[in-house]
């Protein structure tokens, strides 16, 4: 377990964060441009442009278009923008995430049932409480007990994460997406399919399905295979091999766009969805204070007023001013997840054994964040935090390791972060060429992102174990020092814990526990686990490298020390 450093309060965090971070590495960080840093910008674009579109249907759905793609995009650019450019910790990307849409939806609710308008009640609980919240957690350095999460909640959270992109990728049993979904003549993409054709009779939802699973699996195939070429013995020179390599995620979605736009224009398929103007996305207003909407509020209006402002009325509550107050209940939640889903993720990817040099800034970081949220719960865009998997395909497209994995080196830049988004914004201008896109290679690249991140994970690793023949385990410290059968517990402790918290995300009715079960992990690493495992045990399986070297050392010179003993007997 990491030892915690003495209490920085008043401020002094927060300085000494950006102090050792930004002030002291910010020019390197701008200035280390190579080739490398074109191909992971265009690898974490299309990374984070995915999500940012599917997650920006699903909040339309859920907050009926109070926020959808428009504000997805805007939300998503503006603030990797900025914090590629301001931010401590530049390693870890922003964006969507499921936890953040159950939480906005629960808010989008409970604003209709005190019968305040949604921009209103979202704006404040943003401004006059989530980031009050954060403002003073950073201020008084509380950011540091995140630190006590080890490995034994890193990867429960990273795992879960991971397996929403591979669920979201092939087919989720919790809500209609994924490549096997296509099979689902009710899918609405069908009816909408159907529509565009002009001649119902002549569309088929079976073939359409079998292109998308082909397209999707194919395009995750062709990543592997382009990226694989960098250890091959073909093509002119490594410096090739490497670029195959570093523009795989490029290629396969331009090779794959064109077979079924070129091989397969009789099949229809589903398109990205991206909105066709850049306008606030709640649909149409009967009155110049959207509280009402066309055209079922007010039918016998013959067109709507317009959409909403893109700047919360905050002080038209309806006559309901209380809910000023009401807000700071869900406030606290939002904070909570924020601070655990930001906290996990920034403890996962600044972990020691990724060889990060630059240090962290969790205070200086967390406050940014507040302040990012709270613009955008000001204008009615959606709230963005740390998001696990785009980390972790970012720091593993910018690491070196060697043949075991470990890693050697990481190019620790904000290029990759600030062009993408850029990029992203940038998006807004080509929204016709975006709808070129087929869906199904997307969730090819959802696929990809979620399976290239399962090698970085002990705990799958460790539940691999299972159906291995124990004497070709892979050599660790816990395989060499510890019986398989206390790995193997450790293992299954585990999968409770992340099935509590897996169960808990996707049922909708008990969702908003989520940040609970999740917090609930640290305190049962911490007191829990030692009921059942000696210290040097739960060491070895999630202990910091550092001390593990320092318990060998000690346990190689204890047994050399044993042996020297017999000897002199002899």
């Amino acid at each position: 377990m990491e030892q915690l450093d003495p209490a920085r309060p008043w401020g002094k965090g927060l300085i000494q964060d950006a102090k050792r971070t930004i002030f002291t590495h910010f020019v390197k960080e701008m200035t280390n441009f190579n080739q490398r840093t074109v191909a992971v910008s265009l690898l974490m674009f299309i990374t984070v442009i995915a999500p940012t579109l599917t997650f920006g249907a699903i909040y339309g759905s859920s907050t009926e278009f109070h926020i959808g793609a428009v504000e997805t995009i805007i939300a998503t650019a503006w603030t990797g923008v900025f914090s590629s450019l301001f931010s401590g910790m530049p390693m870890c990307i922003v964006g969507s995430t499921g936890p953040v849409l159950i939480m906005t939806s629960v808010i989008y609710d409970l604003s209709k049932d005190i019968g305040v308008p949604f921009p209103q009640f979202y704006a404040w609980v943003s401004v006059c409480w989530m980031f009050v919240y954060t403002t003073v957690t950073a201020f008084f350095d509380l950011t540091r007990y995140v630190k006590l999460a080890t490995r034994f909640t890193d990867d429960i959270f990273a795992l879960l994460i991971v397996s929403i992109f591979i669920l979201n990728a092939v087919g989720s049993p919790f809500r209609p997406v994924g490549l096997l979904r296509y099979f689902d003549p009710a899918k609405i993409v069908h009816v909408e399919l159907k529509e565009e054709v002009g001649a119902p009779e002549e569309y088929s939802y079976v073939k359409t399905a079998l292109l998308s699973i082909l397209i999707g699996f194919a395009m995750t195939g062709t990543i592997f295979a382009v990226r694989s070429l960098k250890t091959c013995p073909f093509l002119c020179s490594q410096k090739v091999r490497d670029s195959f390599h570093d523009f795989a995620v490029t290629i396969a979605v331009i090779v794959w766009s064109s077979v079924k736009h070129l091989g397969f224009p009789s099949i229809e398929t589903e398109q990205l969805k991206v909105p066709d103007a850049f306008e606030p996305t709640t649909y149409a207003c009967c009155t110049a204070n959207c509280t009402t909407y066309w055209p079922d509020d007010c039918p016998d209006a013959t067109a709507p007023f317009g959409t909403r402002s893109w700047f919360a009325k905050m002080l038209d509550l309806d006559g309901h001013e209380n809910a000023i107050f009401i807000a700071a209940g869900p406030a606290i939640l939002s904070f909570l997840l924020f601070y655990l889903d930001n906290g996990i993720t920034w403890h996962l990817i600044y972990s020691p054994q990724n060889n990060l040099k630059h240090g962290d800034s969790y205070n200086w970081d967390l406050f940014l964040n507040g302040l990012c949220n709270l613009i955008n719960g000001i204008l009615g865009l959606p709230w963005l935090v740390a998001s696990t998997v785009p980390c972790m395909v970012h720091i593993n497209k910018l690491a070196e390791k060697d043949m075991d994995g470990k890693v050697l080196n990481v190019q620790e830049t904000r290029l990759t972060y600030l062009f993408s988004h850029l990029l992203v914004g940038l998006s807004l201008l080509f929204l016709p060429a975006m709808k070129q896109i087929p869906m199904p290679v997307l969730l090819g690249v959802f696929l990809f992102m979620g399976l290239s991140s399962l090698g970085g994970i002990d705990f799958w690793k460790r539940v691999l174990m299972f159906f291995q023949q124990p004497s070709l385990y892979a050599k660790t410290p816990a395989t060499k020092y510890m019986k398989a059968s206390r790995i193997h517990m450790y293992t299954v402790m585990q999968i409770i814990f992340f099935c509590g918290v897996f169960v808990v995300q996707n049922i909708k009715a008990i969702a908003i526990a989520f940040p609970f079960m999740t917090l609930m992990c640290i305190p049962g690493r911490l007191w829990l686990l030692p009921k059942f495992f000696e210290g040097w045990e739960l060491m070895l399986l999630d202990g910091e490298a550092e001390e593990i070297e320092e318990w060998i050392e000690k346990k190689e010179r204890a047994v050399n020390d044993l042996h020297m003993d017999e000897e002199d007997g002899i």
